[in-house]
């Protein structure tokens, strides 16, 4: 099985993630298939990618692809010199994919705090997009530390949560909730214990849910591990001059 990415690793200036519409189940495995193929017939394509992952959609229609780059001009290298001829070998077996939208962010925090070899594998990703009304990189810290503050009002996650990765959008304009479950089930039955999302009814969550700016908060998608690449090790004595 395909391992899951590490959010937290400090290697990463940013984290994109890209979302496909391919219509169906069958066609979701049809690109996952041909997402492997083109990545493991080229070689890696730049050192300045750390990891590659391709999650599929419960809905049955989307893929979600998530990378860690050094840099967001390192993702902008790649689009120049490599992209177009990877998308197009894929679009070749599957074609009609819908391309729906590119987030660039990078990570501000995690709840809670993740201690390094305490990182349990997650079973399903949960993705929240969060949208503000313009551009504002101290308001999105603000929100997210008020999500934090909620949380821990809470005394942490639900039962079968892992952890809460809060990526902030280059652009200012939304926030980005990495989230890992142990399940997909785990996450069904924290929506239903609650009966109106994560949190419950304190002030602290109040707050969260009536943000100044805050456009959305309940675009919530969940997504299951299909395929995963990572940056090879540099072979021994490479760095020596």
């Amino acid at each position: 099985m395909p391992a899951y990415p590490d959010p937290t690793r400090p290697d990463v200036g940013a984290a994109l993630f890209s979302t496909w519409d391919v219509g169906t189940p069958e066609r979701q495995r049809a690109a996952v298939e041909a997402i492997a193929t083109t990545w493991g017939e080229r070689p890696w394509p730049t050192p300045e990618l750390q990891t590659y992952t391709v999650y599929a959609g419960t809905d049955g229609r989307t893929l979600l692809h998530h990378s860690q780059w050094t840099s967001q001009e390192a993702y902008e290298d790649f689009v120049r010199d490599h992209r177009q001829e990877r998308n197009d070998e894929i679009d070749a077996a599957v074609p009609g994919i819908e391309r729906v939208e590119l987030v660039r962010t990078r990570l501000y925090r995690s709840f809670p705090p993740v201690r390094e070899g305490e990182r349990p594998e997650p079973g399903c990703i949960v993705i929240v997009n969060v949208v503000f009304e313009g551009p504002d990189e101290a308001r999105q810290r603000a929100w997210v530390d008020a999500v934090c503050e909620a949380l821990a009002t809470d005394e942490g996650l639900p039962p079968g949560g892992i952890a809460a990765h809060f990526h902030l959008s280059f652009d200012g304009t939304r926030v980005v909730n990495y989230a890992e479950w142990e399940s997909e089930q785990a996450h069904i039955d924290a929506l239903r214990a609650s009966g109106r999302g994560i949190g419950s009814t304190t002030p602290q969550w109040h707050r969260v849910q009536n943000f100044p700016g805050l456009l959305s908060g309940d675009d919530v998608k969940r997504y299951h591990l299909r395929f995963a690449a990572a940056r090879p090790p540099e072979p021994a004595g490479s760095s020596a001059r």
